[in-house]
């Protein structure tokens, strides 16, 4: 058995806090954020000693309509630094880009052009390849660069272990284990770990975990993949993101033991903006449609719409689940 790193009254300093809250919160809202929600987001991290901020997607505009969406889809270089000026802060800038949904090579200028530090590539195992044209694309470029294998829970053992090798084969910096649907349990998420860590150690590469909520177990798996050597730790203020959110910042900060971890900020940002949010009518966080997504490992869109059509009548969409999966 892999020993465990550090202990819980001790601190890591390899561990990275990535803040996700305009990323995945933006699936919520369509990235229809105030310039005042994020600049406040945006100060409320650098108070609370976060390492790195996700601001959204470097989407293409050829695919999605940017009339549909906020600004935080595409990231474009002005809308950033609209914000955070040339970022003179320890915390890094970072923004997500998806294989086969961003034009990369036009919309990804060089680092030195730049107020982003780290370029997050997204993949499905079946588009490692195309993964690994962008990784080295951002990397040439100056980036920190740093890979998400989705879905991983769909993934068969042999896929898994090619797919990990080719990935730290690349010249990306952190890959990361991903529970895209709420599935995984603690002991999952530490044999998956140890997995990606034994390549991480043959290659010189660093492992992340980002973690859903639909079995409420976002925050335990993470802290579980921290013992296990994760040093990259995704998560977003008040869990917020798509269906059952995320792992919550607040949650998180509270169990680190870094010093230079300040969850005040974080607390101070919830009672202005999140609870706002809410009183908006946007929707997220745990509830029995995305348990049940997680417990049967599937999409959690079929979850949302039946929240959207005011259903209530949960065994009913277990069987639906269940036909659909068997």
């Amino acid at each position: 058995m892999a020993e465990r790193h550090g202990s819980l009254v001790s601190f890591r300093p390899d561990i990275r806090v990535v803040d996700c809250t305009l990323r995945d919160g933006g699936l919520v809202n369509n990235f229809r954020f105030t310039d005042e929600f994020v600049k406040d987001l945006y100060l409320a991290n650098i108070k609370a000693g976060v390492d790195y901020m996700e601001f959204g997607y470097k989407a293409s505009k050829e695919i999605f309509n940017p009339d549909s969406f906020g600004k935080w889809k595409f990231c474009d270089e002005k809308d950033i630094r609209a914000i955070v000026g040339d970022n003179k802060t320890d915390m890094k800038i970072s923004v997500m880009a998806d294989v086969g949904r961003t034009d990369f090579k036009k919309d990804i200028v060089p680092r030195k052009d730049s107020v982003i530090d780290m370029i997050r590539v997204a993949t499905y195992i079946n588009t490692i390849p195309a993964a690994i044209e962008m990784i080295e694309d951002a990397k040439q470029k100056g980036y920190e660069v740093t890979v998400n294998i989705m879905a991983v829970s769909k993934v068969s053992d042999a896929e898994l272990v090619s797919g990990l090798e080719l990935l730290a084969q690349s010249s990306v910096d952190v890959i990361y284990l991903v529970d895209s649907f709420g599935v995984f349990y603690p002991e999952q998420v530490e044999k998956l770990v140890n997995q990606y860590m034994e390549v991480a150690n043959k290659y010189g590469k660093k492992i992340g975990i980002h973690a859903h909520n639909n079995q409420q177990l976002a925050f335990a798996n993470t802290i579980e993949a921290i013992s296990r050597g994760a040093s990259y730790l995704d998560a977003t203020v008040s869990g917020l993101g798509r269906g059952a959110g995320n792992c919550y910042m607040e949650s998180l900060l509270s169990f680190l033991r870094n010093p230079k971890y300040n969850k005040i900020a974080i607390f101070n940002f919830v009672e202005k903006h999140i609870l706002a949010l809410k009183e908006e009518g946007n929707k997220w966080g745990f509830d029995i449609p995305y348990l049940l997504t997680g417990i049967l490992n599937s999409h959690p869109s079929t979850a949302i719409q039946f929240i959207k059509d005011g259903r209530s009548d949960y065994s009913i969409f277990y069987q639906e689940l269940i036909d659909n999966v068997l």
